[in-house]
């Protein structure tokens, strides 16, 4: 395939994941399948329950439910599925755009506070492509969005770039910014290993309102007042930034199709994340569903559906 049609067919993973882990803010085990999924999937949670599912939710803007220290999306019966964004990463970083995630808890495991399991383990199965073609969202027309001296925006771009800068009062943090031209390559080895963080000063409020439950030194970098508290200390220069780069990446993947744009966010999280793609989306001459150009088919051998995604009919 010649580098001009590289990324032109959907993908899905080559065969089925599994993983277990903790929900970092509800300390409770989670069991986590990766099925692979037919051409114009996209990516779907099935939550089960005793072996049962009981809602499929799209990973869509539409379905955000909450934001607050983390990306909550879930269903009009209050079914919910939080800590989505690591996981979205990996998925949007590696180009995967089909899939359907079991999960039997309310929460995607944290494990190491990045994508970096995700990603060992989709590297262990391999990529699929499928013979359909990639659809992406095209930014058409520059959105931007602001609140309380944060912002975000999106513009037009033939790629998909991010430029990501975080300005914290602690001198351990300070003011950050780094910008990529996103692939792959650069998800993989620049922003996959860069780990959730949090302030020890802010734990005991954190406990008391029923969060960061699982968080411990294995999974967040823990900054104390004047120092990181992991004994191991940090994984990349400005870790910090690419960390929020890493979130933004799972964020924008909610937009349902990889985009081509170009992201901007000052001060921002989940929140700013989330309000830039409902901009986006509340004006249709904001953007377009464009497909990649059509390669030469090849033989698809059927994939089998998940009997849980059949019992969620």
């Amino acid at each position: 395939m010649s580098n001009r049609f590289i990324g032109a067919r959907q993908t899905t993973l080559a065969r089925e994941v599994n993983l277990t882990g903790t929900g970092v803010h509800s300390g409770a085990p989670v069991s986590l399948t990766l099925h692979p999924a037919e051409a114009d999937t996209g990516l779907r949670f099935l939550v089960t329950k005793r072996g049962r599912v009981i809602a499929e939710i799209p990973a869509d803007v539409g379905y955000v439910k909450n934001l607050t220290l983390c990306t909550v999306i879930g269903d009009d019966a209050g079914v919910t599925v939080g800590t989505v964004e690591h996981l979205l990463a990996a998925l949007r970083g590696l180009s995967i755009d089909n899939l359907y995630i079991e999960i039997d808890s309310k929460e995607v495991p944290i494990m190491d506070g990045s994508s970096a399991v995700f990603v060992e383990a989709i590297d262990r199965v391999g990529i699929r492509e499928l013979s359909e073609p990639r659809k992406f969202i095209k930014v058409l027309k520059p959105v931007r969005v602001e609140e309380n001296g944060c912002w975000a925006e999106l513009a037009p771009h033939t790629g998909f770039s991010l430029d990501v800068e975080i300005d914290f009062a602690s001198p351990l943090i300070g003011r950050q910014r780094l910008s990529y031209e996103m692939s792959p390559g650069v998800f993989r080895h620049e922003l996959s290993r860069a780990r959730t963080f949090g302030f020890m000063s802010d734990v005991e409020k954190l406990w008391k309102a029923g969060l960061a439950l699982g968080a411990d030194l294995t999974n967040t970098i823990a900054l104390g007042e004047d120092k990181v508290m992991n004994r191991e200390g940090l994984r990349y220069p400005q870790e910090f930034v690419r960390h929020k780069m890493l979130d933004a990446v799972g964020d924008l993947a909610l937009a349902g199709s990889p985009l081509l744009g170009a992201f901007r966010s000052y001060k921002g999280g989940h929140k700013m994340n989330s309000m830039v793609l409902q901009a986006l989306f509340a004006d249709a001459s904001n953007w377009s569903l464009v497909h990649a150009p059509k390669v030469r088919t090849r033989v698809s051998v059927p994939m089998q559906v998940p009997a849980a995604a059949v019992a969620a009919e």
